[in-house]
């Protein structure tokens, strides 16, 4: 069977850092404020908004964190013209209270994360656009991977590449897909809630962030393990699903987690092996979300169109 469990406990090696090239981090720290969360929120979504950024949506996953989903024309059209950019089309913002007192504003790095999607694109214009509009402090989130490591990244043996997508459902077209997975969020099937959607049905594709209340899988139990440094990864939240076409998708978790957390080893207090139940639990979620009951896993599906 090709879904296996998270851990592996023979192997227990992780993925090196590439020794040739720029080395990407999966996050940006973009400031630090002693101001409060909902103050460091509302300063962040009015320089999105100055900065040309649309918000598309916004999140509370737990106490002390918040995460703004944000996009653009830029990152549509790159979504429209290159299947794979739309795990790119929305950018998470994260405001994190730190252990210090301090309230951190970082971001997902659109050079690490367009590399590990196998996206093709210039994404410069969109690096660019974040770092004027909240700043650039540091990359942080892992000692670096080049690009070429990211393009083929998996966290160690046996497990999922970023085309080992999930199919989580089929429809006899598009607007049902998406109809189906946006009634089941506004509902919260299984604990689940609406982060933001992205629509591009000129090309029929969509993207839905999801946050996930409770459980093995909850974004609260998964980031209690994982997210544990003075530096706080929150914008790893919210989780996509994808549909194009009439079929919905989504990242392999133990792919989707590890891309974001790649330094961290299987085993001990913040090891991969204490989330073991974590994928199928996320993976049942997200069944639920696409309108389906939780069944034997279906894998490797391309999206069309994809950075190969």
């Amino acid at each position: 069977m090709r879904y296996r469990s998270f851990c592996f406990l023979f192997c227990l090696s992780y993925q090196s850092v590439g020794i040739s090239g720029q080395l990407l981090k999966p996050f940006v720290l973009a400031s630090e404020s002693r101001e409060d969360v909902s103050t460091v929120v509302e300063k962040v979504k009015i320089a999105l908004s100055k900065g040309d950024f649309e918000i598309v949506g916004e999140y509370a996953p737990y106490a002390g964190a918040h995460v703004v989903v944000a996009t653009n024309d830029y990152l549509r059209r790159v979504a429209e013209s290159e299947a794979n950019a739309i795990f790119l089309a929305g950018q998470r913002i994260s405001i994190t209270e730190s252990g210090d007192g301090t309230v951190q504003v970082a971001y997902t790095n659109p050079r690490y994360f367009s590399a590990a999607y196998r996206v093709k694109a210039d994404i410069e214009p969109v690096n660019s656009a974040l770092e004027s509009t909240l700043g650039r402090v540091e990359t942080f989130g892992a000692r670096g991977l080049s690009s070429g490591k990211l393009s083929r990244y998996h966290y160690s043996f046996g497990m999922e590449y970023f085309d080992d997508f999930l199919v989580l459902a089929e429809y006899d077209s598009f607007q049902r897909a998406v109809d189906v997975v946006v009634n089941s969020l506004k509902e919260g099937i299984g604990d689940s809630n609406y982060v933001y959607g992205i629509d591009l049905p000129g090309s029929q594709l969509a993207v839905f962030g999801v946050g996930i209340g409770s459980g093995m899988g909850s974004d609260s139990t998964v980031m209690d393990v994982v997210d544990f440094q003075a530096m706080k990864q929150t914008a790893h939240l919210p989780y996509e699903v994808v549909v194009q076409g009439g079929r919905v998708m989504a990242l392999a978790p133990r792919f989707r987690i590890a891309v974001d957390f790649p330094d961290l080893r299987m085993t001990g207090d913040h090891g991969f092996s204490k989330l073991m139940a974590a994928p199928d639990a996320i993976h049942k979620t997200l069944t639920l979300v696409a309108g389906k009951q939780w069944e034997n896993p279906v894998w490797k599906s391309s999206l069309i169109g994809g950075g190969g």
